[in-house]
């Protein structure tokens, strides 16, 4: 599926609105507790924050400067083609680099966690609308482990992340044991 700029706002605002619905309502011990040595739903909103704030800066960088990263030879992929490439660079073994880890997090951070990321979701927003269709498909940025994407395939990785990251979340909640015989667990 190839979308154009509106629909990638429009699954852009899903993405970002869905996962600060879900860490809004989660109670403080689950938004900080780390269950069998996963991010908490603390480090995954630090994670994704860290995440998008280079892409937002990259949008508002001058035309001649992301040159740099040369220009796309050949279309963008769909944002199906680009999920499928992710999802095998994560089953190949990929791991976040090391300037996109969370560091520890607490639940008094959660308020300014939450408003530095949807800042982020506008910030966005708003370089995008500079952004004419070809050039979506004409300049480049580097990813940590996709390489080169076009800005129209960074826009789909940032909202699929975001997704990503909210179904790992729903995940440990669906299948893990309850929070209570983890924090037994943790104490004997």
């Amino acid at each position: 599926m190839y979308l154009n700029q509106h629909e990638i706002q429009s699954l852009l605002n899903k993405s970002f609105d869905g996962f600060v619905d879900y860490v809004s309502t989660l109670p403080d011990h689950r938004f900080t507790a780390s269950p069998y040595g996963k991010w908490s739903a603390g480090q995954q909103l630090d994670h994704l924050t860290k995440s998008v704030r280079p892409v937002c800066n990259a949008l508002g960088f001058p035309r001649f400067a992301l040159r740099y990263f040369g220009v796309a030879q050949q279309p963008s992929r769909s944002y199906d083609m680009l999920v499928n490439h992710y999802q095998q660079r994560l089953a190949d073994g990929a791991t976040t680099t090391i300037p996109y880890q969370p560091g520890v997090i607490y639940n008094g951070q959660r308020p300014a966690l939450i408003q530095s990321f949807l800042h982020q979701k506008v910030k966005l927003e708003d370089k995008l609308k500079d952004w004419s269709e070809n050039d979506l498909d004409k300049y480049r940025l580097p990813h940590p482990i996709l390489g080169k994407l076009t800005i129209r395939e960074m826009l789909y990785f940032t909202a699929y992340h975001n997704q990503h990251h909210l179904e790992k979340l729903q995940h440990q909640e669906l299948h893990s044991q309850n929070w209570e015989n983890q924090l037994q667990q943790l104490i004997f």
